[in-house]
C-alpha cells in the first residue's frame, strides 16, 4: 500500500512514519514537490485537513492524507484552536507562539488544555475522516528538548513529563494525532484484508 502524507513538516512526517505497519508505504510531499504549503484558510481543523489532501489527491490523483492539529487552552476560550500553528503571527516559530501562550496564561491557574488533530484521507475516490485528543495541562515553563510546537509545555494527562520528554513511541501511544493514527491505520488495514 502506497499512502502519501501532505505535509512539509519534516518532524510531524517522521512522527507518523515511525507508527506505520509493514506493508504501508508513506511518502513524503516535501519529496514529491516544492511548491509551497497550501494556505490554511478554512475555520475548522477539519476543513483545513481536507483543503490540504484535497490540494494533493486532485494534483496528482494518489491515495494520501492530511491532517491539522489544534491546541485548545480551556482559559483561553478554546484558543489558540485552528490558529495553533500561526498563533503569534504568519511566521511564528514555535518559540513565538509557545512565549504568546505562556503570556496569555500567565497568573491564570485553570491551565486545562487538549490537543486535537483531524486527518483527511483520501483513498481511492473516497474521503474520509479520523480525530484523535490527548487532555492534559500548560506547564509554565518549557520543558524538554524533543518533540515540536507546543510540546515543551503541554503535559499530558496521568503523566509527569511533557510531550518534548517522551520518545516518539511514547509520545504516539497517547498523543491526539497517534490517536487519530491508529485509527487510519485500522482503517487501511481491514482494507487490505479486504483485497
Amino acid at each position: 500500500m502506497n499512502l502519501i502524507f501532505a505535509t512539509h513538516n519534516r518532524n510531524k512526517f517522521e512522527e507518523v512514519k515511525s507508527q506505520m505497519p509493514p506493508g504501508i508505504a508513506l511518502g513524503y510531499l516535501g519529496d514529491l514537490t516544492h511548491e509551497p504549503p497550501v494556505a490554511e484558510t478554512a475555520e475548522t481543523l477539519k476543513g483545513n485537513a481536507e483543503l490540504k489532501m484535497m490540494a494533493l489527491a486532485k494534483g496528482t490523483g494518489l491515495n494520501c492524507f492530511a491532517d491539522d492539529t489544534g491546541l485548545e487552552v480551556a482559559a483561553l476560550d478554546g484558543a489558540p484552536g485552528v490558529y495553533s500553528a500561526r498563533y503569534a503571527g504568519p511566521e511564528a516559530k514555535d518559540f513565538d507562539n509557545v512565549q504568546k501562550l505562556l503570556k496569555a496564561l500567565e497568573g491564570n491557574s485553570n491551565r486545562q488544555a487538549r490537543f486535537r488533530t483531524v486527518i483527511a484521507l483520501y483513498w481511492e475516490g473516497s474521503i474520509h475522516f479520523f480525530e484523535g485528543v490527548c487532555r492534559g495541562t500548560i506547564l509554565e515553563a518549557p520543558i524538554g528538548h524533543g518533540g515540536f510546537g507546543y510540546d515543551p509545555v503541554f503535559m499530558p494527562e496521568g503523566y509527569e513529563v511533557s510531550f518534548a520528554q517522551m520518545s516518539l513511541q511514547q509520545k504516539a501511544q497517547i498523543s491526539h494525532r497517534g490517536l487519530a493514527m491508529k485509527q487510519l491505520i485500522n482503517w487501511l488495514t481491514n482494507r487490505a484484508k479486504e483485497r
